[in-house]
């Protein structure tokens, strides 16, 4: 199992963040320094040009005014001798064979003629100086064995004409020197970087390996039926907001485990209540019938008496299983009850008359109280019926002789049905208990009774949409408040969709 849980190096959160952030942070590095070196190499190649170019045209100046203009031939290689040990640099003087006055053949460095033969790289700076154009190349010298500058200016004489030309070139080594040495920076710096990140990822990686991991081990846990889990972790980030989900489905977990052993103890409960009211009915059954069987008695009033009171208790059995089907088939998502528009004052003098004979027998009077003479609602008559005859049935059940039973009907934006009683009344445990499965007071009243009507009408009750409301005080009476969607607000409803 362990060697099934370890994960290799490479598949490891920490190695996969520092790679990332390594190749990054490498890319970044190298496309800075190409950036760099390309912007240093323009920039110093352009600060170099320029000023070359100004020099060439400082001493091309000096070679018009103090020789060309005065006619001075005399000390003009000297100076211009004297003026590349100072700037470290050649300097070329060319005469354009083209110009109505030619600058002096003492005053040349070199022939146009020579610079056509041997130094053809050079002849087209030459043709463009001698145009009056200020220009420039970059070429690898062989002498340098390096990159060299080359700027050409023309060399202006008497009338302003282009008397000659002027070069001026130098090697621009020390550029490279520069990016070289900016390029071994970067690498010292990126290595540099790549340490201190991964230091930076240790911390990082740690801050989020560390709720993940409790997160497993918290899944884990869930997984293997401990519910009551939690994953502990308080963060303000996507983290935090899994950790709270993992931690929602913990509770959800254990909201769920209770349910379901609660539905398996309702279970159990349900089918011990079932043995419990079976066993009775079966037992008197089985008493009678062994009774005759065995001849025992031989009297007919009295084998007639033994036959009804087996009718009777066959009737409480069916009743019985009736009530079973009535209840699963409502407790079943799936059932859907066929509703249609019914009147509820048609449903309670229906009612009335049906349970009439019953409150009769006590002398209980059933007051009605409607607030008008048509209330429709969607639902089913015979189960409306059912679950309010239910209701009324146990009000006259747990009512003394000669009391009143009332109960009112209205209608607004919803309705609402009140059935109040003034029996015995109920205590706020009973009231808690009333709608469960098979529950019966010890009351007197109660012996025949299956424990299963109000559960029936709370399912018939919510299968139209409804609710049912419970209050009640010993020795006062009890009322039972039925709330229901107006039809007319359902109809509307189902008009606008």
């Amino acid at each position: 199992m362990a060697k099934k849980n370890k994960v290799r190096v490479y598949n490891r959160l920490f190695f996969k963040l520092y790679l990332n952030y390594a190749v990054m942070l490498l890319v970044t590095a190298v496309l800075i320094c190409l950036i760099f070196m390309q912007l240093y190499k323009n920039t110093a190649m352009k600060n170099t040009r320029e000023q070359l170019m100004e020099q060439a045209v400082n001493i091309s100046d000096m070679t018009t005014m103090n020789y060309i203009n005065t006619q001075n031939n005399t000390g003009y290689l000297k100076f211009i001798n004297d003026m590349q040990k100072i700037m470290g640099a050649d300097i070329w003087t060319i005469s354009n064979p083209n110009a109505l006055i030619p600058m002096n053949n003492l005053l040349e460095t070199n022939s146009y003629e020579e610079i056509a033969v041997g130094y053809m790289e050079y002849l087209d700076l030459v043709d463009s100086a001698f145009m009056n154009k200020r220009v420039y190349s970059i070429a690898d010298d062989e002498i340098y064995q390096t990159q060299t500058m080359t700027v050409a200016v023309p060399i202006l004489g008497v009338n302003r004409e282009v008397a000659g030309a002027l070069l001026l070139k130098t090697p621009v080594m020390g550029i490279k020197d520069v990016v070289n040495d900016s390029l071994y920076l970067i690498v010292v710096s990126s290595i540099v970087g790549l340490a201190i990140s991964f230091i930076i990822i240790i911390v990082f990686a740690t801050e989020l390996s560390l709720p993940i991991s409790r997160m497993r081990a918290t899944a884990l846990s869930l997984a293997a039926g401990n519910y009551h889990s939690k994953t502990g972790i308080k963060r303000n980030d996507e983290l935090g907001d899994l950790a709270k989900t993992v931690d929602i489905l913990s509770e959800k977990l254990l909201e769920n485990e209770i349910q379901r052993k609660n539905l398996d103890q309702m279970r159990l409960d349900f089918f011990a209540n079932i043995s419990h009211e079976l066993r009775t009915p079966i037992t008197v059954l089985r008493a009678y019938t062994e009774t005759l069987i065995d001849g025992v008695v031989t009297d007919e009033e009295k084998v007639n008496q033994y036959y009804d009171r087996m009718l009777i208790e066959c009737k409480s059995m069916e009743r019985l299983v009736g009530d079973l089907m009535i209840l699963s088939k409502m407790q079943n998502p799936d059932f859907v009850i066929e509703k249609e528009p019914v009147n509820l004052i048609q449903i309670f003098d229906d009612i009335n008359r049906s349970a009439g004979a019953i409150a009769e027998k006590k002398k209980i009077k059933i007051d009605i109280n409607k607030s008008q003479d048509v209330i429709m609602m969607l639902g089913d008559y015979d189960r409306l019926r059912q679950m309010f005859m239910v209701i009324l049935d146990n009000a006259i059940k747990f009512s003394d002789d000669s009391k009143t039973v009332h109960i009112n009907l209205s209608q607004s934006d919803k309705i609402i049905v009140s059935i109040r009683d003034e029996g015995i009344g109920m205590d706020s445990e009973e009231i808690d208990n009333i709608f469960e499965k098979f529950y019966k007071s010890n009351l007197r009243q109660n012996a025949s009774g299956t424990g299963l009507g109000l559960a029936i009408a709370k399912q018939i009750a919510i299968k139209h949409d409804g609710n049912i409301e419970v209050s009640s005080r010993l020795g006062v009476g009890s009322t039972f408040t039925f709330e229901f969607p107006s039809y007319e607000m359902e109809y509307s409803e189902a008009s606008s969709l």
